[in-house]
């Protein structure tokens, strides 16, 4: 039976509809997974066996401690609110979780970590975070820290991503660790130091499926469904 994972849909709330990339469809469908979408709801399915944490808008300041900077972008409280509760859920049952772009940065906040709410405005950098290129397209480099679940997967040093963000984690939650930087330290993935799968990447892999790395990744999360559903059953 194919392990059944979950994706956190986007969600407009000026026209209160839900949205997804088809791209995470495929990528999950293509690693040997069964996708279905999550909307809010007070308990978590029993029968999940991953969760991805899509990309998207901005995450509310507030909910890391900070008052909005101007260059604060669109959020969504409904979006917000379900997925630091779902994340919370999911790590309490060990569930494995890949949060991509935005959902990275839902999991440092879950774990009383914070984020850069600009780039621009509150670091040094000067790399383009937010890409003027195919989605497909990797336009910067990553460098992957040592002992980490990336260098066990790629088992090289660097690699090229792609890159849509204005924000960025800042500082760390609760046992996570940082897994790759972009050239300027910023955090481009993280990991959980004690659960089973929790990874974040800050680009968005499901858009890059062609690359032998981000068939890895998805392979490896998939793996960790898989083993999940055993132990559930």
């Amino acid at each position: 039976m194919q392990p059944i994972i979950g994706i956190t849909p986007d969600y407009d709330p000026t026209v209160h509809r839900y949205k997804i990339h088809e791209d995470y469809i495929s990528a999950i469908s293509s690693a040997g997974g069964c996708p279905i979408l999550l909307f809010p709801h007070n308990e978590i399915p029993s029968f999940l066996d991953g969760i991805v944490f899509s990309g998207g808008g901005d995450i509310d300041p507030l909910l890391f401690g900070e008052e909005p900077l101007f260059q604060s972008g669109e959020i969504s409280p409904v979006r917000d609110a379900f997925e630091l509760s779902l994340c919370k859920q999911a790590m309490a049952r060990d569930i494995p979780l890949l949060g991509i772009c935005r959902g990275m940065q839902i999991i440092n906040i879950a774990l009383g970590g914070t984020i850069f709410q600009d780039i621009s405005v509150q670091t040094n950098s000067k790399l383009k975070h937010s890409q003027q290129a195919p989605r497909d397209y990797a336009t910067h480099s990553i460098f992957i820290e040592e002992n980490s679940l990336l260098s066990a997967l790629w088992e090289k040093e660097t690699a090229s991503v792609n890159s849509f963000h204005h924000q960025a984690v800042a500082f760390l939650g609760e046992n996570l660790q940082a897994s790759a930087k972009s050239r300027d330290g910023l955090t481009e993935a993280l990991e959980h130091k004690e659960k089973p799968f929790v990874l974040g990447v800050q680009w968005h892999p499901e858009a890059m499926m062609h690359t032998t790395e981000q068939k890895k990744l998805f392979a490896a999360f998939l793996k960790a469904a898989e083993a999940f559903h055993k132990h559930r059953r």
